[in-house]
Formats: C-alpha cells, sequence, structure tokens
C-alpha cells in the first residue's frame, strides 16, 4: 500500500469519531496556542521597552541627581546645574548635551478646553539627541532659550486632546498654568510604550520653564550624547570625574549623580526578556505533553477497538510495517491539524490582547513552525506506542477478538 493510501485511509479512521478525534487534538490546540500567545508577549513586551529605550537616543547617557551621600543614606540634596551643562558640552568624545526640568501634572489651556500633560524645558539639541523631527512648524532655537521665549512645541496627544477644532495649532497662544505660549511647532507621533504616552508633552525652552513655571536653576536630568557607541564607556569617565570635581566630592565620598547608560539598560532588558520567553513557553509547553499523553490514550483505545480490523489485514496480507505507518500517520495528523488551530487560536488570542488590553503582541512565524514541529514530534513519540502494539498483534488472536 502507498503513503498517499495509506494517509486516506488514517484520515478515514479519524473522521468515523469526528468529536473523539477534536477532543483528542484538544490538548495539542491549547498548548500550540498557549505557546504562541505566551511568547508573543514576551517578544512584544521586549520589543515595546527596546523601542522606547531607542528613542530616547542611541549612543545615549543620561545623568541624574542623587547618590547615597547626604545625612541619611540613599538620601540626597546635591543638584545638577545649568553650569553642569555647559561644562558638559567642552569634554571630549560629546556630541550633544540637553538638559531637562520637567514637571508633570500641568494644566494646559486653549479657551474653554484644557488638558493635563507633562510640560518639559530643554535644549534645542534634544530633538536632535532623540532624533524627533516635527510634522508642522519647528522645535524652538539656542536664541529661544537665550531670550527665555514662551513658545511651545506639542506632542501629537496634546493636539489631539486640546485643538478639538481640528485646525492647526501654530501660531495659536496656549496657557500653561495661567502663562501665554505661541505655538512653534508639532512634534511627529512616537506612540505609546510601557503604558507611557510619549506623545503627552510639551517642550518649552529651559529657561523659560526654570524661571516662569519652576522657579530654579537646575536641572532633573542631563543628555549626553556620545560620538559613537564606543566612546561611550570612556566617556562615562570624564563624566564622573568632571561631575565630582565640580561637586567638589572627597576622594572617599561616594557619587551624588547616577550615569545611566541606555545601551546597558537595553541589554539588561533583553536578557531578561529572553529568560522570560524560555520561562513562559516552557509553561505552556507542559500542555503539549499533557496533549501528547491524552493521544497516546485515545490510540491504544482505538487499537483495541479495531483488533479484529487489524486481523483482517493482517490475514489478506498487509506487512507490519503497513500497520505500524497507518496508526502512525493518525497520530501525527492529529497533531497536525491540532498544531495548525493551535497556530490559529494562539494568532488570534494575540490580536484580542492587543485589542482589548492594548498588550504589546508580537506573533513570531519561527516561532509557530517551532511549535508545529514540536507537536509532531509528540504525535511522533507518543503515538509510535500504540501503533507498535497494533502492528505486532497476532493475527489469529485477532481475527478471535470479539
Amino acid at each position: 500500500m502507498d503513503l498517499v493510501s495509506t494517509i486516506q485511509m488514517a484520515w478515514r479512521s479519524l473522521l468515523v469519531n469526528k468529536m473523539r478525534s477534536f477532543l483528542t487534538m484538544l490538548g495539542i490546540i491549547i498548548g500550540v496556542g498557549a505557546v504562541i500567545a505566551m511568547v508573543a508577549l514576551s517578544q512584544g513586551t521586549s520589543s515595546g521597552i527596546t523601542d522606547r529605550i531607542s528613542s530616547m537616543g542611541a549612543n545615549l547617557l543620561t545623568i541624574s541627581a542623587g547618590g547615597s551621600s547626604g545625612p541619611i543614606r540613599g538620601v540626597s540634596t546635591a543638584q545638577l546645574t545649568n553650569k553642569d551643562v555647559e561644562a558638559i558640552k567642552t569634554l571630549p568624545l560629546v556630541k550633544y548635551v540637553a538638559g531637562e526640568a520637567s514637571t508633570n501634572g500641568v494644566t494646559v489651556a486653549l479657551g474653554s478646553d484644557t488638558w493635563t500633560t507633562t510640560v518639559d524645558g530643554t535644549a534645542p539639541e534634544l530633538q536632535l539627541i532623540k532624533n524627533w523631527p516635527t510634522t508642522q512648524g519647528d522645535f524652538f532655537t539656542a536664541s529661544d532659550v537665550a531670550n527665555m521665549s514662551r513658545v511651545a512645541v506639542l506632542g501629537s496627544t496634546v493636539v489631539e486632546n486640546l485643538f478639538l477644532n481640528g485646525g492647526s495649532p501654530l501660531g495659536q497662544t496656549i496657557r500653561i498654568n495661567g502663562i501665554d505660549f505661541t505655538v512653534i511647532g508639532v512634534l511627529s507621533t512616537k506612540g505609546s510604550s510601557g503604558g507611557s504616552d510619549q506623545d503627552d508633552i510639551i517642550y518649552i525652552p529651559l529657561s523659560t520653564a526654570q524661571q516662569r513655571l519652576l522657579g530654579s536653576q537646575t536641572v532633573r536630568t542631563i543628555n549626553v550624547q556620545g560620538v559613537s557607541a564606543e566612546a561611550l564607556t570612556p566617556l562615562k569617565e570624564y563624566l564622573t570625574t568632571l561631575l565630582r570635581q565640580r561637586h567638589r566630592l572627597a576622594d572617599t565620598a561616594e557619587d551624588d549623580f547616577r550615569i545611566r547608560d541606555m545601551a546597558e539598560v537595553l541589554s539588561t532588558v533583553e536578557d531578561t526578556t529572553k529568560m522570560m520567553s524560555f520561562l513562559l513557553g516552557g509553561i505552556a509547553a507542559v500542555s503539549l505533553l499533557v496533549g501528547g499523553i491524552g493521544i497516546m490514550n485515545i490510540m491504544l483505545v482505538s487499537v483495541t477497538e479495531r483488533t479484529r480490523e487489524i486481523g483482517v489485514r493482517m490475514a489478506i496480507g498487509a506487512s507490519t510495517r503497513a500497520i505500524l505507518t497507518q496508526f502512525l500517520i493518525e497520530a501525527l495528523l492529529l497533531c497536525l491539524i491540532g498544531g495548525l488551530l493551535g497556530v490559529l487560536l494562539g494568532w488570534g488570542a494575540s490580536q484580542l490582547l492587543s485589542l482589548l488590553a492594548g498588550m504589546t503582541m508580537k506573533v513570531s512565524p519561527v516561532m509557530a513552525f517551532i511549535a508545529m514541529g514540536f507537536s509532531l514530534l509528540i504525535g511522533l513519540f507518543f503515538g509510535y506506542y500504540p501503533a507498535r502494539k497494533a502492528a505486532n498483534a497476532n493475527p489469529i488472536e485477532a481475527l478471535r477478538f470479539e
């Protein structure tokens, strides 16, 4: 009997008990679907975090105030200032520097319409560091910072929620905490990541924010972009030496600032999410093994029920190999169909979670093929014993079976 005829016979055998065949496949369907959905969640989350970190800027070091110095360990009164920013600009290996002084929960008004957002005072270099172009107008300039100009560049979320009439925001006057600002630009959309909307922000000149909103000449963060990724390690040492000297720290004193390397953060995130992918995938794969045990159980029952059929086939000349192949193909068909349905289930669950819960899901075609291959291996492994039992049946005893 050729392979095509064997497959057709195996298919007809599965159709005889459709409900039982479906219930047998259910373990494989759920297992493959769970593997794909869990790995899609892990990879999607990893991709979202990676995109967010990358959007902060390439070859970036961020400096923030705070350390373990001070009267109480873990509490620091150290501050970063505009003079620190200017000093950093003189260091070698520095491409761009931008200080930031931001405040959250700021009420912005346009006529009777209001919106609560984040206002960030910064320098024009921040746009270059983040590679964040405008879709309308332009970013403010160094002269705007020097003149403490009351100009603002809006994120797309602010535009959507404040300019409800749909008109162009350019040239219009908005009030930030009661102070008039002229809109000179609108940034392109970056989207949400990690539950935070990057477009829900307003940028204004750093000097204006410090003088009119914060009443302080300090900065919360200093962004330093190196000339290359290889320059970050020596640049980090230059920054540490410079800031310790400027803050007059003793040799034994701890740093009163923190320097974060975005490349290191990205590497840590990637390693963590890779481990989570293996963990979640492994947990979901357990259900595949359970499905395989179910297939073995049903195939053993099928062999018992069809003992007389096996005897008749052997009596008319069917070889041991033909019997083995038929039952093995039945197990493989169950896993193949179950695997395909599981892929559809996993993809559908991923899309549903992405739509309803706003979760980032990334379905990998490679993972779908791996899950399918794993399900076929389970069919081969758990289907072999029942198939072998059928092939080794004694024809005379099989014919006498009632």
